[in-house]
């Protein structure tokens, strides 16, 4: 297969880590280093996240690189090592190191420990949606909250509140929950409560609609868990539902920065955290897929020459699911 790889590639590039700016272009197809765990990929589809486009002066490569964004992909392994669990041919996915080039290309390099086998019969799109979203939520309950395994019910007692519960991570956080026996309690929008409803939530709140301070002062006893998926407001507001001695976990910021000052709950364990790649991970993931206990969601779908509209649709904050690219190879 190596001899059909071609010199060049078609990828979407940030010109200027500064600014959020993309350009559809050609750049030399990468090359894994030898005597690495590298892979070859040939990219079939991929899926932006919303914000990536704010990372790289946050996170400065310790080189000078081209900036390729959408580390979350799946395609086909074109070259690997000899020792490697996945051959040319074989189908994978992942959220790869976001220190190396992200994957909205038409070839890309992933290394041993970061990627999965795909889930079987399902679409590129519907494989590329799940990786960052499903590691994310998997990690915040199973590592960072301490749940145990998966089939432990450890949660069968817990009332756990999920903002944007409607949203790529918040779907998965539902659906995860709810399989280790949780109550789970979401929002999201007035538009998605039917959405919600059926991940399996016992109740869904509208927060266009809902008053939090007002709505968890009615509860008899509050929640013990919430997990926020939105940041900002949304995490300011939930810290009005969790109990004394709870956790108030984030994806976007540490907790207590967004904690209302006349908020007096007591003793709750702050968490903030950022996934990190882990193909054990996802393989224990697409075991869950392929069983149909769970299930990524796809918003929409672009070809590669409307990437524009792809990050626009992201950057909305309204997507029901993850917006997907599918790249057509040469």
């Amino acid at each position: 297969m190596t001899s059909t790889i071609p010199p060049t590639m078609r990828a979407i590039v940030q010109p200027d880590p500064h600014s959020t700016d993309l350009i559809l272009t050609t750049v030399p197809t990468p090359t894994p280093e030898p005597n690495t765990t590298e892979h070859l990929i040939k990219v079939q589809a991929i899926s932006p996240c919303n914000g990536e486009l704010l990372w790289p002066p946050h996170f400065p490569p310790s080189q000078t690189r081209t900036f390729i964004p959408c580390p979350d992909f799946a395609g086909t392994v074109v070259s690997a090592p000899d020792d490697s669990p996945f051959q040319p041919e074989s189908e994978v996915y992942t959220r790869a190191n976001y220190l190396r080039n992200g994957a909205g290309s038409e070839y890309t390099l992933a290394t041993t420990d970061e990627l999965a086998l795909c889930p079987k019969g399902l679409s590129w799109a519907e494989r590329a949606a799940i990786p960052l979203s499903s590691l994310t939520a998997w990690q915040a309950l199973f590592v960072h909250c301490e749940i145990g395994g998966i089939d432990s019910g450890n949660w069968k007692k817990k009332k756990v509140l999920v903002t944007g519960a409607s949203g790529g991570v918040g779907a998965w956080v539902v659906q995860l929950a709810k399989l280790v026996g949780a109550k789970v309690i979401g929002t999201c929008g007035g538009d998605n409560v039917g959405f919600v409803k059926g991940l399996g939530c016992e109740e869904v709140l509208d927060y266009r609609a809902t008053d939090m301070k007002t709505w968890a002062e009615g509860l008899e006893e509050r929640v013990d868990v919430v997990i926020d998926c939105v940041g900002k407001k949304s995490l300011a507001d939930a810290w009005w539902a969790v109990k004394d001695g709870g956790l108030m976990l984030s994806i976007f910021q540490s907790p207590n920065t967004a904690r209302p000052d006349e908020c007096e709950v007591k003793d709750v364990k702050d968490i903030f955290f950022i996934m990190e790649p882990n193909g054990e991970h996802l393989a224990a993931i697409t075991k869950l897929v392929e069983e149909g206990k769970c299930r990524g969601f796809v918003d929409s779908v672009y070809p590669l020459e409307k990437f524009e509209e792809a990050f626009e649709k992201v950057g909305t904050g309204h997507a029901k699911g993850k917006v997907v690219v599918e790249l057509s190879t040469r």
